[in-house]
């Protein structure tokens, strides 16, 4: 485990492996997770990082980071630009591009965000790359993942905390504790969050790209254009089967936000590191 930490510290060296979410059973990961959320309310602040690592780590044994370490430091430049503006700027985040054709975006507790190579190249500008992160960023400081954890919602019948530590006497109870944290943090990926959590997200990041000195409504040109992909589609539908729907989601901002941010409007939106990595991925979009 300290060695995985490591890596992620180290701005999640790439895997030798392609993406393929069937082959991350989650299922299986979870047998072990306890019945009950008795313990999960005493979780400490490192036990919280852990669990993050922990998650962002068995997302990346099925997804290995793209080779690209320049557009792994300029995401993870944009992204921190945003955490600055928010109300922890000191929260450490680590942000990465994962090698893998689907449109999707991970959050995992302690500040780990991943978003998969295929909703990068559907990005047209770097406001709404900026839109999603300040979205998944949301989603850490409002602890969302660690809130739906803590309230059992995320579960498995059956299982129970000893069983899941026999197989490793040496395990302290904070370390198997953040073992079945960290499954059933994956687990939510699979079920989703509340679609509450979602708008608030929405809502939130949209504020926080405002700050940062974006258009804000670089978020809404994302939901746009994943509304106008099919949901059928093999690379969007795990988005869309734990998402509320583009529409939803644009409904929401429209009725919540409206046109009280087109002050901001006239932010950054396309920026020259923007075009000039897109076009190092040869995805240059018009």
């Amino acid at each position: 485990m300290r060695i995985r930490l490591m890596m992620l510290a180290c701005l999640f060296p790439a895997a030798a492996f392609a993406f393929d979410f069937g082959k991350l059973d989650i299922s299986n990961l979870i047998d072990g997770v306890k019945n009950t959320a008795d313990a999960m309310h005493k979780a400490t602040p490192a036990e919280e990082q852990e669990i993050g690592a922990s998650a962002a780590s068995l997302l990346l044994g099925a997804a290995p980071l793209v080779a690209s370490p320049a557009l792994q430091q300029y995401v993870n430049q944009v992204g921190m630009w945003i955490v600055k503006q928010s109300e922890q700027p000191n929260m450490v985040f680590h942000f990465g591009v994962i090698d893998s054709p689907n449109i999707n975006a991970f959050t995992t507790p302690g500040g780990y965000i991943l978003i998969t190579k295929g909703l990068f190249d559907t990005f047209r500008n770097e406001a709404e790359l900026a839109g999603v992160l300040a979205h998944e960023i949301t989603h850490t400081l409002k602890r969302h993942h660690m809130q739906a954890i803590e309230s059992g919602k995320w579960q498995k019948v059956g299982g129970n905390l000893a069983k899941a530590g026999a197989d490793n006497v040496k395990n302290s109870a904070a370390s198997q504790l953040v073992s079945l944290s960290s499954r059933g943090a994956l687990e939510l990926f699979v079920r989703g969050l509340d679609k509450g959590d979602e708008f608030e997200a929405d809502i939130g990041g949209m504020v926080l790209a405002a700050r940062a000195g974006y258009n804000p409504y670089g978020l809404v040109s994302v939901l746009q254009t994943l509304g106008n992909i099919n949901p059928a589609e093999g690379t969007i539908a795990l988005m869309f089967s734990t998402h509320p729907s583009p529409s939803d989601r644009l409904n929401t901002i429209e009725s919540v936000i409206g046109d009280k941010l087109e002050n901001y409007a006239g932010g950054a939106e396309s920026t020259k590191r923007f075009q000039t990595i897109k076009a190092s991925l040869g995805t240059v979009k018009k």
